[in-house]
């Protein structure tokens, strides 16, 4: 198997991870356990960061080349709309990660839960997106290959 063939599924994996790190540390911030949620969030950090060189190195190998949609009909759309949404969402959500991680590493609790009630949701929801759009692409409506 080649890389080129391995990237995406590492990146649908590197999304999922990373909403279940979120989540988790969501769970655990909720349960004061706060050294364990910055620990968590911190790892959710890092798989984006990881997924994010790996995106980029997937399209470098695959030199450009975009992975076309298949699907017909009314799946279309709502392909696109998600595809759209996710797309807007994830360069959204890398100021906010930022700003959100910087505000409670500084100890800025007040701003760091003003923004993160926003900064959670939103990033679930890339990471969630982001998962579909794998399955979207890769197996629910794959390119018929001879």
């Amino acid at each position: 198997m080649t890389l080129v063939r391995i990237m995406p599924v590492l990146n649908a994996s590197l999304n999922a991870l990373t909403g279940l790190l979120l989540l988790t540390g969501y769970v655990l911030v909720r349960r004061r356990r706060l050294v364990l949620h910055r620990r968590f969030m911190l790892a959710a950090c890092t798989t984006s960061i990881i997924f994010l060189a790996c995106y980029v190195l997937n399209h470098v190998l695959r030199h450009g080349i975009v992975t076309r949609f298949t699907g017909t009909g009314p799946i279309r759309p709502i392909y696109f709309a998600l595809l759209i949404s996710h797309t807007i969402l994830a360069i959204t959500i890398v100021p906010l990660a930022i700003i959100t991680v910087r505000n409670g590493l500084k100890g800025r609790i007040g701003p760091h839960r003003r923004i993160a009630r926003w900064t959670f949701p939103l990033w679930m929801y890339v990471s969630v997106t982001g998962v579909l759009v794998y399955f979207f692409l890769y197996h629910w409506y794959a390119p018929v290959t001879s």
